[in-house]
Formats: C-alpha cells, structure tokens, sequence
C-alpha cells in the first residue's frame, strides 16, 4: 500500500463511526496489513478455485489482469496465470496440439485451419495451492511454505532462487523473477482475498470461467458447484491435493 493511500485511510479512519468488525479491522487496513486484522481469521479459511472449461473464450482478460495487479515482469515465461489452446483430432487423441503465445496475454490468433474438424478449447493454469505441496517439501529454507487459509505462499526475503521448488512443481507453475533472481507465483491475490474481495483473474473474467471459493464456509457457491459437476484436478496422479478444479476438463490436457 501507498504512502498516500495509507495517509487517506487513516485519515478517513477518524471521520467515520465504525462497529463491529469493520472497527476491529481499520487500522489494519490502514496500516497496509489486513491480514493481522482481528476479523480476519485465516484459520476460520480454506481458499480454493474452479474453472470451467466450457466457460473460458481465452480472451486473456486474466492473464493481463494479474500482470497489473501483481507487477508480473512482461519478460517472457513470467507468468502466475496463464492459458492454453487446445486443438484435439478425434483421430490422435493423444497429440493435442497446444499454445499458448505469450501466456494469452493478448488471447490467442486466429486457427490456421478454422474448417478443420478438430476440438477446440482453452484452459487457465496457476498454481493450484496443493494441500500436499512438493514446493513447500523441497525448499531448503522454508521461503515457500503453507499458510494456515490454505494458500501456498513465497517469502523474498527468505529465497535464494535455487529453483528447486521450480523444478519441483509438477504443474510448471513457478519462474525466477528476473529483477530479484527468486522465485515468483500466484498467490490467489492474497492481499485481495484478507480484505474480503476476489481474485484480479477471477474479477475481470467476462464469463465467470474463474470463480474463487472457501472450502471452510458451507454457504460458498463452490460447494454447489462441486456437487453438481464432474470436477477434475490436473495430474491427480501427483496425490499433491491439488485445490483448483476444473469442470469440462478433457482427457488430453497435460
């Protein structure tokens, strides 16, 4: 948080009659911290994603959405979202073809082929907050770790940027920031979800492919949608407790 935007918070602070929580939480927000702020209980959290596949027109809303939010070097390969084309011949099942130029961050040209007979779809991928992280298994230092509402977090001032969690995560997730030389990734916008609000990705989605939930609260949405759809995780086979949940997801993403 800003200078200034912390002088105008705690100004502000001493206009309003605040009760409740809101009272409890101001003078965190105002001090750029609203995570300590005693209405806020990460231990009270469990934060999850679902993404349906049948929604997303790869736009790449979400992609320059989180670059904005988070300063996300525009270098390439540096990403905390991204998505990918699929391109399937019901013929080679098992040889999609797939890109992804420059993350979606300005969506995708059009096909080469758009007569050709072949299915075609995209899938957002970040890091998928495993219960079971490998990352957080392999980091010498403890930089990348677990937080207690379920987010897998990086502390900078901790990693060496010996890219062992980079190489660690089976979901290609992770890169080296190349302004600091440590590791970066998604956070779920952590700074976002502690004061009550969503995702930068899951905000600006026009379709709502990208929904962000909290397993903990039984009135969440996500539940439902868990109930009703067929949700799959990338690479179950992983057993890492993959948090992200995929509806509509084909048998040929890898």
């Amino acid at each position: 948080m800003n200078d200034d935007r912390r002088a105008f918070l705690a100004h502000a602070g001493k206009l309003l009659v605040l009760t409740g929580a809101a009272a409890l939480g101001w003078d965190h927000l105002a001090a750029g911290s609203p995570e300590t702020a005693p209405n806020y209980r990460d231990t009270d959290h469990w934060w999850g994603m679902i993404i349906d596949i049948e929604k997303c027109i790869g736009c790449g809303n979400c992609v320059r959405a989180c670059k904005k939010e988070n300063a996300v070097p525009l270098e390439p390969g540096c990403f905390r979202t991204w998505v990918e084309r699929y391109q399937v011949d019901p013929r080679d099942y098992e040889h999609p073809i797939v890109d992804s130029p420059d993350g979606a961050y300005a969506g995708f040209p059009e096909l080469a082929d758009p007569e050709a007979k072949v299915k075609v779809f995209f899938v957002p991928k970040l890091c998928n907050h495993c219960a079971h992280s490998p990352c957080v298994q392999v980091c010498p230092v403890g930089a990348t770790f677990d937080s207690p509402d379920g987010v897998v977090l990086v502390d900078k001032t901790y990693c060496l940027g010996c890219r062992y969690c980079v190489q660690a995560c089976p979901y290609g997730c992770r890169f080296i920031d190349p302004r600091t030389e440590t590791v970066d990734k998604c956070t779920l916008c952590y700074h976002r979800i502690t004061k009550g609000l969503t995702t930068a990705c899951c905000e600006t989605c026009p379709t709502g492919a990208r929904q962000l939930g909290d397993l903990k609260d039984k009135k969440d949405p996500i539940h439902q949608f868990l109930r009703e759809h067929h949700v799959l995780v990338l690479k179950p086979q992983m057993a890492t407790g993959s948090k992200v949940y995929y509806n509509g997801l084909d048998g040929s993403v890898r």
